[in-house]
């Protein structure tokens, strides 16, 4: 099949170029990659034919989107048949359409009817016709191009990384990975407060054993020479127990602990008080990390959890990775090391990643804490999947829902009483048929209340219009005699 045309896709608009005539046979790959350099021996191989500038920015945005999404659109199709060449008899164009994408080629082969071609060739061609495109479009500078390519490769980055509210899996990547992080600072903060303060009052240590407890109890406490019954109301506020709050009272009172300087108390106090401060953002974060994972994936939170759910979203980078990876690789999602270790060693491969902290594999047997986890990374893939690729917008409110996690999840608890009594668990095809009849049911009756409603609404409104006129009319009929009396009151003065 011998190349006729080529089509060069810019920032500046979309430009047609033809073989030359006088290349009889067609155009060979080291010729062209030996002219690409040099203009006057390129331009003998290929001419310009057409070229159609777009109309403004937004224009040009449109159609890379359409070009990024493998779509044709009007502007391209309009363009292409009106500058190639048809015959008369047949109506079909005359040769070949090199194109640099293979999709929109096989679009536009569909939808246009033109025979298109790609490979080395074409992007030896489209290399030569980008290094010398301002010198076929007179009045343009490479100067233009260039900006024109700025300004759209701006403007793309932006449409592409716009905030979309059900897919802020960026937000949960961020949020988990500094929920861990505080984590383990957070234990550190806290050791080091009972290292500090157990100078001073080391009994606390064995009394209270919760770090956030103790490190409020530490800031409230202070020296452990004010301790005394007054001390009881403020900790068990704190400790939410009288019991452990006389037993701190009792072992400060009998301490074996050193004396301490104010200005060493001051500074124990005040750490003190960060690690509480620092334990009260934990919680708000966990917070604002579970509402956006019901945002974004809430089978799988409803399935696994917000933490174990978001930490896979975060070594997979996205929702959208997480959810083309198959079972399998979700399964050890988290043990690399161990995985290719044991490829080099010729060893056991591990079972489980990080669905290893998930309760079901918790809860399982020794013997069957590996087929759970193969079992639940299967759930796993399915939940994402749904989070991912479900259209939400058939939904009366527009939100994701988590219906199918909360069935997954009962599978998974059907699949571990098989292994522990032997009852044969439902089929996936079962519980699936099931939740989509009961989602069909859910919107029929959603879209019955709402028609209902409707006509209750415009009922209401025709009630108001009418009694609105009846007011209406009744006002001018009491409004009539008062005026008929008064025209007849003139009249008998006049007389």
């Amino acid at each position: 099949m011998v190349l006729t045309y080529l089509l060069f896709e810019n920032a500046s608009g979309y430009a047609l170029l033809e073989r030359v005539k006088s290349e009889d046979v067609g155009i060979s790959l080291d010729v062209v990659q030996k002219s690409i350099t040099d203009l006057s021996r390129f331009s003998k191989l290929i001419s310009l034919r057409a070229f159609l500038p777009f109309a403004s920015a937004e224009n040009a945005l449109e159609n890379i989107n359409a070009i990024s999404e493998g779509e044709v659109t009007e502007y391209m199709a309009n363009f292409l048949e009106m500058n190639l060449r048809k015959s008369k008899k047949t109506g079909k164009v005359k040769g070949t359409l090199g194109v640099q994408d293979p999709k929109i080629g096989n679009i536009i082969q569909e939808t246009l009817g033109i025979k298109c071609e790609g490979g080395e060739l074409v992007a030896e061609l489209s290399r030569g016709v980008r290094a010398h495109f301002h010198h076929y479009i007179r009045g343009l500078k490479k100067e233009d191009i260039d900006q024109a390519q700025l300004g759209l490769g701006h403007s793309y980055s932006r449409c592409k990384v716009k905030f979309n509210v059900h897919r802020v899996d960026n937000m949960i990547v961020q949020s988990i990975a500094l929920l861990d992080q505080m984590d383990k600072d957070l234990n550190t903060f806290s050791m080091r407060v009972r290292e500090w303060y157990s100078w001073h009052f080391p009994e606390l240590f064995q009394v209270v054993k919760d770090n956030y407890l103790y490190c409020k109890t530490a800031k409230f406490i202070g020296d452990k020479s004010t301790l005394g019954e007054d001390s009881l109301p403020g900790l068990e506020e704190i400790l939410s127990d009288p019991e452990v709050a006389k037993a701190v009272v009792e072992a400060g009172r009998m301490s074996m602990g050193t004396d301490i300087s104010e200005i060493d108390m001051i500074n124990v106090k005040h750490f003190a008080e960060r690690v509480v401060g620092l334990h009260k953002y934990r919680s708000k974060l966990y917070k604002y990390l579970s509402n956006k994972m019901e945002a974004c994936a809430p089978n799988l939170a409803a399935l696994i959890g917000e933490q174990i759910g978001a930490r896979l979203i975060c070594h997979a980078g996205s929702l959208t990775n997480l959810a083309k990876y198959p079972a399998s690789t979700i399964q050890i999602l988290g043990a690399e090391k161990a995985l290719f270790r044991a490829l080099k060693t010729r060893g056991n491969t591990p079972k489980y990643g990080l669905i290893f902290h998930s309760t079901f594999i918790g809860r399982a047997k020794q013997l069957n804490k590996g087929r759970i986890a193969r079992y639940l990374a299967n759930k796993c893939a399915l939940a994402c999947r749904i989070d991912c690729f479900h259209d939400w917008s058939d939904e009366v409110d527009g939100k994701p829902n988590n219906r199918y996690g909360v069935v997954l999840r009962d599978q998974v608890e059907e699949r571990m009483e098989f292994y522990a009594t032997g009852k044969q668990p439902r089929k996936n095809l079962e519980v699936m048929r099931g939740v989509a009849e009961e989602e069909a049911k859910r919107r029929a009756e959603e879209k019955a209340a709402g028609k209902g409603d409707k006509k209750e609404k415009k009922k209401s409104k025709k009630k108001k219009k009418k009694r609105k006129a009846e007011e209406i009319s009744a006002d001018t009929a009491s409004e009539e005699p008062k005026t008929k009396k008064k025209k007849k009151k003139k009249s008998k003065k006049k007389e």
